[in-house]
């Protein structure tokens, strides 16, 4: 961050502040230290819940991202949602089915997935949903104007106006969660077709489904409780990045629909040289893949029990 160009001591001190003021400036905030001796502070203050201040609004790193992180949250969750169980299904269907064209149908709409950009579908979903066929609301943010947000318990609108006993305000969260969610989800769920699809494959080739099938066992049985645990395994370790990814907000989705996400938030915090906000983001978004990374780990021993047995 301290090789960006920019100079978060003027920010500070102010566009007309002074040379002299300015430097001054710098030695309190320490940027004149060495640049391991800033990381560790950095670490330290971090931990202790000091993630350093945004000049630009007047408020703490860690205000400007805890108030939007519940918005990013809530979309991620959704897209995720989306991307899983659209790509089970078409997975599934593909490599179930005996019909060729249906193989080849989820394969061509995995590779449209792919290769569509996000921003450019972001704005086609807003012309088709929003404008010609006004269906869904367009880029307002979480609540169309005249909806006020439900108590805060959880952060997500869903959640929250559902326990505060208000459907309608979490109908309306949810019709704006729609169109960002499919457009988030397009990517992922396209690529854990592919892996997904790719991992039945290979399971269903497996010598031990030629025993199964020898023994009696349904071609319904063997697939559900030999072949779709086998294959899921690895697409479980890409959904966890897959989820962390997702968690920490999409710039161009959430631009696109004026989403007050923590996404946006980081891209404004670069335009405008607040780089506080930055730091304390990446190192946020580092340790949620750790966890995520530990937490898919985690699950490999509940799916599959070989795995428990072997660490016994």
């Amino acid at each position: 961050m301290r090789v960006l160009p920019g100079d978060p001591a003027r920010l500070a001190a102010g566009e007309l502040a002074s040379e002299e003021t300015v430097r001054a400036q710098e030695t309190a905030m320490g940027l004149d230290q060495p640049i391991p001796v800033q990381y560790v502070k950095f670490l330290a203050s971090f931990f202790q819940g000091d993630w350093g201040f945004a000049y630009s609004v007047g408020q703490p790193a860690r205000h400007e991202i805890t108030s939007r992180l519940p918005a990013s949250l809530e979309l991620g969750l959704f897209a995720f949602a989306i991307a899983v169980t659209t790509a089970v299904c078409l997975a599934v269907l593909a490599t179930y089915s005996r019909r060729a064209w249906v193989d080849r149908l989820v394969r061509g709409v995995s590779s449209i997935g792919l290769g569509t950009p996000q921003f450019w579908l972001g704005l086609i979903l807003l012309v088709l949903f929003s404008q010609a066929l006004p269906l869904l609301p367009g880029p307002e943010g979480r609540l169309s104007p005249g909806f006020e947000p439900p108590p805060s318990t959880t952060g997500l609108h869903t959640v929250d106006a559902l326990l505060a006993g208000e459907p309608a305000t979490a109908w309306n969260a949810v019709q704006h969660l729609i169109l960002p969610g499919v457009v988030l989800a397009l990517v992922p769920c396209a690529f854990l077709i592919r892996l997904l699809r790719g991992n039945l494959l290979e399971s269903l080739r497996g010598q031990y489904m030629v025993v199964l099938r020898a023994k009696g066992v349904s071609r319904r049985a063997s697939f559900v409780r030999h072949a779709f645990p086998n294959a899921a395994l690895p697409t479980i370790t890409a959904a966890g990045l897959v989820l962390a990814e997702m968690l920490a907000g999409s710039v161009l989705t959430e631009k696109v629909f004026g989403w007050p996400g923590v996404g946006s938030l980081v891209v404004d915090s670069i335009l405008r040289k607040d780089f506080a906000v930055v730091q304390a983001f990446v190192f946020l978004s580092a340790i949620a893949y750790v966890v995520l990374n530990t937490v898919v780990d985690l699950l490999y021993g509940v799916i599959d029990p070989r795995i428990r047995s072997a660490a016994r």
